[in-house]
This record gives C-alpha cells, structure tokens and sequence, in this order.
C-alpha cells in the first residue's frame, strides 16, 4: 500500500520530496496510516489535532491518545479546543459544517507559521465515493459528482488511492494503534445512512459498485474541465459584450479599470458595482439554466432563485432578486448584478435555531415539539410541520420578487405575487407579510397560508408546532 500512495502523490504532484506537512490526526484509524505513510516516506511531520468537544469522554480520550503516541514517535503536535456548538450558534452553521470550518482555518493558520508546504487529511476512496451519493442525494451540479479532490489549495489527500479495507488491513499489519469514533456507527447523519446501509443494499446489485461510482467520478472530473471551459466562454461573451472584464466574485464590480462611466451603445452607462448580463445572449447559449447557476451560485444566489431569474427572463422588468451581497434586477434587455449599498431594500434575515421556544421579534411566535397524534387547530395563527422535513435553522424575513409556494392542500406551486392578488393584499399589507423558511423554501406566510410540502401525513411521526401572536 505504501508504494501506492507514493505513486499517487507523484503522478498528482502533492508533495515535494521531504517537505514539511502538516497532518490532521484524529487519531482514527485513516490519520493513523497517513501519519504512519508520510513518516516513513521520508516527509517532516507535524501533527495537529482539533478537539471539538463534541462527544464527552470520547473527546478527551482521542485527544490523550494522539498526545501519547506523538510523545512516543518524538512527532511534533500541535492541539487545540474549540467551542464548536458556541461556533456554530454564532455563524447560523450547523455542527458539522461549523467543525469543518474551524478545523481548516486552524490548520492553515498552522501550515503557515510552520512553514509546511501542504496540510494533509487521511480522506480515502471510500470517503469519495460517499460524497458523490451524498452530493446526488441532497442535488447537485457536476462538480458534486466529480468526488473528493486530490489537492484544494494547500490541502491534499494522498490516500485518496486506496480504500477502507486497505487502510484497515495496512494498520493490523503494522499493528498501528487507533482510536474508534463510536458516532460512526449511528445513523444519525446522512453520511453514515449511505456508509452502513446504502452502500451494502448497491453491492447486493453490483458488488463492485464502489469501484463503479468512483471510475465514474474520475470520468465526470474530466467532463467537468471541458464543461468548466464551455460557461467561461458563455462568460466572456455575456460579460464582454457590455464591456467589463469579469471572470470571478473578485472582480466584481471593477468596471473598465479607468474610473470612468462607459457607454455601451444603448444610451446605458455602467455604474462602477455593476455587471450587465444580456439577456438575448444568454437565451442563444446552449444551456442558459447551466450558464446563469454557474454565474450567480458562487455569488450566493440560492438554486431556488436562479430558478425564478431563468422563468422571467422573457417577463416584465422591475423585477428583483438577491444573492450574498448582490442584487440582480431584470431590466428589458440585461440582468443588471450589482453589490449592495447601505439602504438596499434586502429584507433582514433571523435565524430560529433548534430548540427555540419562543421568538419575539420580528414577531411573536411559540414553537414546541410534539409526537404523533397531534390535535391540529384549523386557524392561521397555527403551523403544524413534519419536523422530520424542517432544515434548522428556520429563517424570518420579508417576501422577494420570485417567491413562491405550494399552498396547503394544493399540488402546483404558486408566486406569492400572484396569492396577494388573488387576496386583494393591499401594498402595506404585502409589506407587512413575514414568511417562515425551511433551508430556500417557503414554509409558512407567517398567520396566512402554509406550505403543503411540510404537512403532517399518517406516515409523520414528530410534529413542529408554531403559533404566531399579532
């Protein structure tokens, strides 16, 4: 197995013969054979360890295993603890996510003060292919497909060339000690769905269908770069045929580089936070729905509203959609992006995380948890969920242009524009609507109308209940 992760660090030029690297030990059973690999493979180790104080003991036992056995090795180690749900309530991240992004930023930091070339992580085939499943299950675009990456920036996974079974086997052999993250084995998480049951049901079908969905990762890889090419070019010519100079989120807003208003032939002149999008270009493109998710997705358009951008492109102008910390409005001939300014008409967002009982402002609401059956109250100022759809955390905040819904005991979809009219809603009356999301779907018009997508079904087992106080 060593000879193959040293070819695979070679053939996708990882690490430089001898480099300092900075490994992130868990002290799994992965981390373990990477540190044990790199270690014998002649590069200059230093650990580092992140304990999130997640899972108790278990924590500080992972945490003393890792001090002991560097101590032993005479291998550097580098640790530290975070407050990872005290992070994850602070950035509106949920655990997982809040833990990723501590980890990296602390390793980073690292790899810069020690001077290492490269942080390591003991990712491996298995983890590659889980993510694909994973990435299929929730949607995803091509880039989700195409697995685990061999190097992002100074990251790299060298055992991205072998799997869990080698590993574990590597390890017996050379009867390297590692710790067990008793999580792994609870489905609590969709990845552990996919790794303890899943994937044993597709192997029923095909036994090799770990190597199968891998091989087809690597061929959407190389899909990917000519795909990457095509909406580059759809780029430059969307962009270019207004005059400005954008390839990416950086250089938004730049303008010509002379600080001076340009003329585009229209009459139109380019304001210095704003990017023009040509609407009939973009139509003629081979896909236009590819080209504008790649366009607005890094930008922070959610999928949700790029699906609102595309069904009005040929509508009436005026129209208004928001991203990060963009604006795009539909104007008759382009999609005018431009950064947001003090007093942008960006509805404010409040996160209800998990466990919150009671909301106060920017309205009155009690939220609490019950099993089935439930007595369900047929007034408004009621919202009765199958917690089992919620995404926490919910979020507040005022209806947009594009907005849409699935009425309660309706089955097509409905623009919130459209549900005002047919109640006769006065322009206060709309501005004075809040409504309730579920991740970028509408949930509830907060004392209105719920969403038929959360009802409560015979199949529902745990239901969230909302009531809302005018």
């Amino acid at each position: 197995m060593i000879e193959r992760v040293r070819t695979y660090i070679e053939g996708k030029k990882l690490l430089q013969p001898n480099a300092k690297v900075i490994v992130g030990l868990s002290g799994g059973a992965d981390s373990m054979a990477l540190i044990d690999i790199l270690t014998r493979l002649d590069y200059h180790c230093v650990a580092a360890h992140c304990n999130f104080h997640l899972r108790g003991s278990e924590s500080e036992r992972d945490a003393d295993f890792v001090k002991g056995w560097c101590e032993h090795h005479d291998i550097p180690l580098l640790s530290i603890d975070f407050d990872t749900c005290l992070h994850a309530k602070e950035q509106g991240l949920s655990i997982e996510m809040a833990a990723r992004e501590l980890r990296y930023d602390w390793f980073e930091a690292n790899r810069q003060e020690q001077g290492a070339e490269a942080i390591a992580v003991g990712h491996h085939r298995d983890d590659s292919v889980e993510t694909v499943l994973l990435n299929l299950i929730r949607g995803t675009g091509i880039k989700g497909l195409t697995g685990i990456t061999s190097k992002n920036g100074y990251v790299v996974r060298p055992l991205l060339a072998v799997t869990r079974s080698d590993i574990k086997a590597y390890v017996a052999k050379r009867s390297i000690p590692y710790v067990t993250d008793s999580t792994n084995q609870q489905e609590l998480y969709v990845r552990n769905l996919i790794r303890l049951r899943i994937l044993p049901e597709l192997e029923k079908i095909n036994p090799k269908v770990r190597e199968a969905i891998y091989r087809t990762s690597l061929n959407l890889a190389e899909v990917e770069k000519l795909y990457n090419r095509s909406i580059e070019e759809a780029r430059r010519a969307l962009w270019n045929d207004v005059g400005n100079e954008v390839n990416d989120e950086n250089n938004m807003g730049s303008g010509n580089g002379d600080g001076s208003d340009n003329d585009n032939g229209n009459g139109k002149s380019n304001n210095s936070n704003e990017i023009r999008i040509n609407i009939s270009l973009l139509l003629k493109s081979a896909s236009p729905q590819a080209v504008l998710f790649e366009l607005l997705s890094p930008l922070g358009f959610s999928p949700s509203t790029i699906r609102d951008i595309l069904e009005n492109l040929t509508g009436e102008p005026g129209m208004q959609f928001y991203g990060g910390s963009y604006r795009l409005i539909k104007d008759r001939e382009y999609l005018l992006l431009h950064t947001r300014e003090e007093g942008d008409a960006d509805p404010e967002l409040f996160l209800i995380e998990a466990g919150v009982e009671q909301v106060d402002f920017p309205v009155k609401l009690t939220l609490r948890m019950e099993t089935m059956p439930v007595t369900i109250q047929k007034e408004s100022r009621f919202l009765y969920m199958d917690a089992d759809k919620v995404t926490f955390p919910l979020t507040l905040r005022k209806w947009q242009s594009g907005d849409w819904f699935i009425p309660f005991g309706m089955k097509g979809r409905k623009k919130l524009s459209d549900f005002f009219v047919d109640k006769k809603f006065s322009l206060k009356e709309k501005e004075d609507v809040w409504l309730l999301l579920s991740g970028d779907q509408v949930a509830w018009l907060v004392g209105e109308r719920s969403d038929d997508r959360f009802r409560v079904t015979e199949s529902t087992k745990r239901v969230l209940v909302i009531e809302w106080s005018s």
